[in-house]
């Protein structure tokens, strides 16, 4: 796991080849923390200029989807961020091979596109990284994956990682594993989000308000990670350490126990990997034809 200070990043210009809501949370993330001039981020899509417009004005960054604008930053760039849909992969990667020079550095985030992939649909053996990010880049508590491909040299390597760093923990892990650290960390937000739901619906069943209910549920869940994080301990100790004998937290344990509450967070996680898995195949297959 790396967490360096982050070096600034203002004199390189970043491109974001795609402008949806996992470019949105890095940019934010990136602005936020002080790590990249707006003026040097460029955002470009396929053709929503009331998206641009909505971004430039939230976070001062350059954009366009005027053709000749697009291909000028493209060649220039030392960095482009691939944040298209999947649909749209083919088309663009096949339109961008051309303009590349060798020492562009491309950063993919779509998800299920392996190295390979991208390196044949661009058609040149450019130095690509695959991340796998997650939507709480936007607030610098984002915990990324990242494979590098053996054209990657050590401060391309370490350009990606200070870009991941500034928003949250990285992680260097092989290709092959990336699809598990999709049922981790690049979906596990969503458990977290759905565990909360269902707490603060049972607080407002015992006759919280929606209020109080959600305030607790936040800061709960804060808290205990918050706990794992400080302590050092694993959470398993921290759960005995909360759990009395015959009291009231081992019996809410038991209910959840009784529901193969454990093994129903293992299997969803594998089960993430396992679609992710298909969703790459599928994309792989497509892309092809």
């Amino acid at each position: 796991m790396c967490q360096q200070q982050s070096i600034p990043l203002l004199n390189h210009e970043i491109v974001f080849y795609g402008a949806g809501s996992m470019a949105e949370a890095i940019v934010r993330g990136l602005i936020n923390r002080n790590v990249v001039s707006s003026q040097n981020i460029i955002m470009l899509n396929r053709s929503s200029n009331e998206r641009l417009a909505e971004l430039r004005a939230r976070y001062g960054v350059q954009g366009s989807n005027d053709p000749e604008q697009k291909n000028g930053y493209l060649r220039s760039a030392p960095v482009i961020v691939l944040a298209m849909k999947p649909k749209d992969t083919a088309e663009a990667l096949r339109h961008l091979g051309p303009l590349l020079s060798p020492g562009q550095l491309v950063i993919s985030v779509i998800a299920g596109m392996s190295i390979r992939t991208m390196q044949g649909l661009l058609g040149t053996p450019q130095p690509v990284v695959r991340s796998m990010p997650n939507t709480s880049s936007s607030i610098g508590l984002g915990a990324t994956g990242l494979a590098f491909s053996k054209e990657v040299d050590e401060d391309s390597r370490r350009l990606a990682l200070n870009i991941f760093d500034a928003v949250g923990i990285t992680t260097v892990i092989d290709e092959e594993r990336m699809e598990t650290l999709t049922g981790i960390s690049g979906s596990g937000p969503a458990y977290i989000y759905y565990m909360m739901e269902a707490m603060i619906a049972a607080g407002i069943r015992g006759g919280l308000s929606s209020e109080q209910s959600a305030e607790l549920t936040v800061q709960t869940v804060l808290g205990a990670a918050r706990m794992v994080q400080q302590t050092g301990e694993e959470p398993a100790a921290l759960r005995k350490k909360v759990t009395s004998p015959n009291g009231s937290t081992q019996a809410a344990l038991e209910v959840l126990e009784r529901g193969d509450f454990f093994e129903n967070v293992i299997a969803a996680v594998n089960r993430c990997a396992e679609r992710s898995r298909e969703m790459g195949t599928a994309l792989e297959k497509e892309l092809q034809q």
